[in-house]
């Protein structure tokens, strides 16, 4: 259901009606927790066009690009050269790029889609979404640890060097805790927060002022305009964030991976 839908839904009920959770569960096969969802079939079709349009773009590459190669090189490079060597280091950067494009871009055209008609839902508004994405993060950072330090190696790594002797149980476990726990769940969730509030703020705007605009008497519905003039530079600052998001989920991702592979803490 688009911002649109809803507003009309809204229309046809009495009374003001706040959006909550519930409007982003949508459910279009089946019900409950093995349900296909709107959210999901978009998330699948961003990840085929977004393959479809990079393989045919790199099919027949030319030395003089032209816009649509030029504008992928440039994405590329952005991530590549202003994340990946700058992060990681030149040394070991390479084999890594592959991973952050993917995830720069994956992310960056889901959360466009939020707030482009017709679908108009950012699907990292979905806890699982950002949650999958942070598996492959988590498993990716601690497996290239583990296979440069070794197990033993990659745990006493975690001890920051030069810590006094009385506090360094306290000081482990608070490191374990931050590369085991709070790393993964900070990097969700934070995708999933900046969607699913910018998007709640967005519906509030655009059904409030709808209610105000045409169920409302007197200067009311002149705050209905005001919420519809307001939403509109919501969705300008949301595209900014949107893009934020992507940036930022694939930097710490470089950050986790640089640590995996620094010999030191």
């Amino acid at each position: 259901m688009t911002v649109h839908a809803m507003a009309a839904a809204q229309a046809a009920e009495e009374g003001w009606h706040a959006p909550g959770v519930a409007d982003f569960w949508q459910p279009l096969i089946g019900d409950g927790n093995w349900a296909i969802t709107r959210p999901a079939i978009v998330f699948a079709l961003t990840a085929i066009i977004l393959g479809i349009v990079l393989v045919a773009a790199t099919r027949k590459l030319k030395l003089v690009p032209g816009k649509g190669q030029f504008l992928l090189e440039s994405g590329y490079d952005f991530i590549r050269n202003g994340i990946g060597r700058d992060v990681i280091g030149s040394k070991e950067f390479l084999k890594f790029v592959p991973l952050l494009f993917t995830m720069f871009t994956l992310i960056l055209v889901n959360n466009l889609v939020g707030v482009i008609p017709p679908v108009q839902f950012p699907t990292m508004s979905r806890i699982g979404f950002p949650i999958a994405l942070m598996l492959v993060v988590y498993v990716s950072y601690h497996a290239v640890a583990v296979r440069r330090k070794g197990g033993l190696g990659y745990l006493k790594s975690l001890m920051p060097p030069g810590v006094p002797g009385w506090i360094s149980p306290l000081v482990y476990v608070l490191e374990l805790a931050t590369y085991f726990v709070t790393r993964p769940f900070t990097l969700a969730l934070r995708l999933f927060a900046n969607m699913f509030a910018g998007h709640m703020l967005i519906l509030v705007l655009v059904l409030g002022g709808e209610y105000l605009l045409l169920h409302t008497d007197g200067l009311l519905p002149v705050t209905g305009v005001v919420a519809f003039v307001f939403s509109i530079v919501m969705m300008f600052f949301e595209l900014l964030i949107q893009v934020l998001q992507a940036y930022v989920f694939t930097l710490l991702t470089a950050t986790y991976l640089a640590d995996a592979v620094s010999n030191e803490h």
